[in-house]
């Protein structure tokens, strides 16, 4: 579906909510502007922007044991936006220490062939001061219309370590089938201090009923569990522009290299670095790929934290026949091998599949085995499209039309890795033992049961 997007600079903010307020004519009960002339789909219609604060989503910042990112979403009734935090206590007695800040907000537009044009401001703001094994109340709003009060915890990574969630793409069947395993996996694993998504949350990079499907099926997960997110080749459209919703909705670090804000960035915490590549550019542009390849070396150099987790969409090693990312391991493969990277996580090819690569093998996906020293490669996914994983030896372990989630939990020289099934079955275990020069040892807990064909 071809689409016009729209975004209005911050200086005239003002002049456009007045504007448009007076262009759109017949304006629904909180603000959802859909008139008798303009005839939209029922699912749609359930995932329109009113005055109230929708889609709060808590993103994960460069330093997020400081601070953590916020953002939501607005019809054009509601341009301005607020952010109010506290230290949580035991009862509504922090409403005496509410710290309030004024969102940067952006009027996004986005016109549809087959539906009326969709308009919403998106507001963004930031939680600063924070400290290590505080908990936090926020809400957002403004004026009579605000948000529930959420509650995050700030993990204490001192004397507790890290425990964060993996998923792999949702794609398709957001909202009926995606939501079961998300929800699953933080009612298995509630106190995680992040999750992970590898790309392709939605098919149709700028359909704004499939970005609604994903902030439905998350829920309030989405607004107490930071994340961060890499894009896959679905957030891009045909014609190679990034959704127009991902910079508005979400709040990711802008860290990276220039033309890459909000898609390739890390993210420091005192023993963990994370890094988000974009696969799309990587593959599309040579110039955009070379700057990621400048970039990745110029983090990972002389990086004093003992363990380093790159997410990408696309696979170094891919679980299915006729994919194989020759070009990418070209150029990533020598630098994630030259500063030890523990662990890359990827999507794209819907299916499971782990293994351990070391620096020595720089072959094919039907040439490298799985080793015992090296860098754990894992292809996961969390949606309903399923593809077969081939019997490839660098797989560890593998799993065909298998719906997973992953945990993984790091302190000290000890990384733990889970894979459990949507239902909550353990499929695949590992620990990960780091040695004084770095190097990485090991040590296989995958259970008995076979391997989903």
């Amino acid at each position: 579906m071809n689409s016009i997007v729209l975004i209005l600079s911050k200086r005239f903010r003002r002049f456009c909510s007045v504007a448009v307020g007076c262009l759109i004519g017949a304006v629904a009960v909180y603000g959802q502007h859909t008139t008798d002339f303009d005839p939209i789909s029922p699912q749609l219609a359930g995932y329109l922007p009113s005055i109230m604060p929708d889609r709060v989503i808590l993103n994960l910042s460069e330093s997020p044991l400081e601070s953590l990112n916020v953002n939501w979403r607005t019809s054009v009734g509601q341009p301005v936006g607020v952010l109010e935090w506290a230290e949580a206590t035991h009862s509504s007695s922090f409403l005496q220490q509410v710290v309030a800040v004024k969102a940067d907000s952006e009027l996004l537009i986005v016109e549809h062939e087959s539906n009326p044009t969709i308009e919403a401001y998106y507001h963004a703001a930031e939680m600063t001061g924070l400290m290590a094994g505080k908990t936090y109340v926020y809400r957002v709003g403004h004026g009579d219309f605000w948000s529930e009060w959420f509650q995050v915890r700030v993990p204490d990574v001192a004397s507790e370590g890290i425990s964060f969630l993996y998923l792999g793409d949702a794609q398709n069947g957001i909202r009926d089938h995606w939501s079961r395993l998300i929800r699953q996996a933080y009612k298995h694993f509630p106190n995680a201090a992040f999750s992970l998504h590898a790309g392709d949350l939605i098919n149709r990079h700028n359909n704004d009923f499939e970005w609604g499907e994903w902030f439905y099926a998350g829920g309030f997960i989405h607004a107490t569990l930071p994340s961060i997110m890499t894009p896959g080749n679905h957030e891009y459209g045909k014609d190679e522009t990034l959704a127009p919703q991902w910079r508005p909705q979400f709040n990711l670090p802008l860290n990276g290299p220039k033309g890459l804000e909000e898609t390739c960035y890390q993210v420091n915490y005192p023993e963990l670095k994370l890094i988000s590549l974009n696969a799309e550019e990587i593959e599309e542009s040579p110039y955009l790929k070379q700057q990621q390849v400048l970039w990745l070396d110029s983090i990972l150099l002389n990086d004093p934290r003992k363990w380093t987790v790159v997410t990408i969409h696309h696979p170094f090693y891919s679980t299915k026949a006729n994919r194989d990312n020759e070009d990418l391991r070209k150029h990533f493969k020598p630098i994630v091998d030259k500063y030890k990277v523990d662990m890359v996580l990827q999507g794209h090819d819907h299916a499971y599949g782990r293994g351990m690569i070391g620096p020595s093998q720089q072959g094919g996906i039907d040439e490298v085995r799985s080793e015992e020293e090296g860098t754990v490669y894992v292809v996961s996914m969390a949606g309903i499209k399923m593809y077969d994983a081939e019997d490839y030896p660098w797989m560890e372990r593998k799993a065909s039309k298998t719906q997973t989630y992953q945990v993984i939990h790091i302190v000290g020289d000890k990384l733990e890795y889970e894979a459990y099934t949507i239902h909550g079955e353990l499929y695949d275990a590992f620990d990960l033992h780091k040695a004084a020069d770095g190097r990485n040892k090991l040590v296989n807990r995958i259970p008995t049961t076979p391997e989903y064909e």
